[in-house]
């Protein structure tokens, strides 16, 4: 990134973040389900939340992997949010969940005119009746304290480069913006369901074991070294040659947006682990915080 000067916005963190639906579960719930132990993902919040408080940021973006969108990258800009949510894929698990946050219809704005400078395919939504997506609910739930929230959707028609470019259409937002931004890549890495009647490897619901194959654990593992050690030009690279034929969330949009806010290749800001690499109904699970600008 790039240094900024004291009248331009910052991004002052970013982070992959799990959501999924398991961790808005009561205790005892998670408790069973973890064989006595708890999901190390809810102590991740607690502890990407302290990181958090000492960025100080004003704004939150998240990058839903939920929120599929098509033929543009879309741009959240309402104002305010208020409401109960349901999911209409597990409204047995997921339901009567209140929400109450601000957006960020300037950042918002901003994003729309950049993405048009550029030539990009992206535009806002502000639709009072458009629906909200667990992918920015659950973190906000889990994470929020008030800062104001943009939801960035993740296009199913969009390639690798396309999210990349849309990721430095965020960053460049931001920097135009005066705000301290978090970027919240909301979304797993591998993201291969287990059956419907599958049957748990290991007692404990959320061990690697019980990943969805072998292969996608080990897949993960090595994503997760190379973002641990800031090497984001070689995972990109990887990406373009073989990862991207890997069942990453939403083709890894919410990755790719998030690097290419912070740098694209050029990237090598190091992630810290917040959580232990969990399994979620075959999914790939973990929490990584990247250090932003101060």
């Amino acid at each position: 990134m790039t240094e900024a000067t004291a009248t331009e916005g910052r991004i002052v963190g970013a982070a992959l973040v799990s959501h999924h639906p398991g961790l808005a579960q009561g205790e005892d719930f998670r408790l069973e389900a973890g064989a006595g132990r708890d999901s190390d993902l809810i102590a991740g919040y607690g502890r990407l939340r302290r990181h958090l408080d000492r960025v100080a940021a004003d704004t939150l973006v998240i990058i839903d992997t939920h929120w599929f969108t098509t033929g543009y990258h879309l741009i959240d800009a309402g104002a305010r949010y208020e409401g109960s949510y349901v999911s209409d894929e597990m409204p047995w698990y997921l339901a009567d969940r209140p929400y109450a946050y601000d957006g960020d219809p300037a950042l918002a704005r901003l994003c729309e005119a950049v993405a048009k400078e550029r030539g990009i395919m992206a535009r806002c939504a502000d639709h009072p009746a458009l629906p909200r997506h667990y992918g920015t609910v659950n973190l906000v739930n889990a994470l929020g304290k008030g800062e104001k929230v943009l939801t960035l959707s993740c296009c199913q028609n969009a390639q690798n480069e396309h999210f990349l470019a849309m990721g430095a259409v965020l960053g460049e937002a931001i920097r135009r913006s005066g705000k301290r931004v978090v970027i919240l890549a909301s979304g797993a890495l591998s993201h291969k369901f287990v059956p419907i009647d599958w049957q748990q490897v290991h007692p404990r619901i959320y061990h690697p074991d019980n990943v969805s194959s072998a292969h996608h654990r080990a897949r993960d593992q090595e994503a997760i070294a190379l973002l641990s050690a800031g090497r984001h030009g070689d995972l990109l690279r990887d990406f373009a040659e073989d990862f991207r034929r890997l069942p990453w969330e939403a083709l890894g949009a919410h990755y790719l947006q998030m690097v290419g806010a912070l740098g694209g290749a050029a990237c090598t800001a190091p992630g810290a682990c917040l959580s232990e690499y969990e399994n979620a109904r075959g999914t790939g699970n973990i929490h990584i915080w990247f250090e932003g600008e101060a």
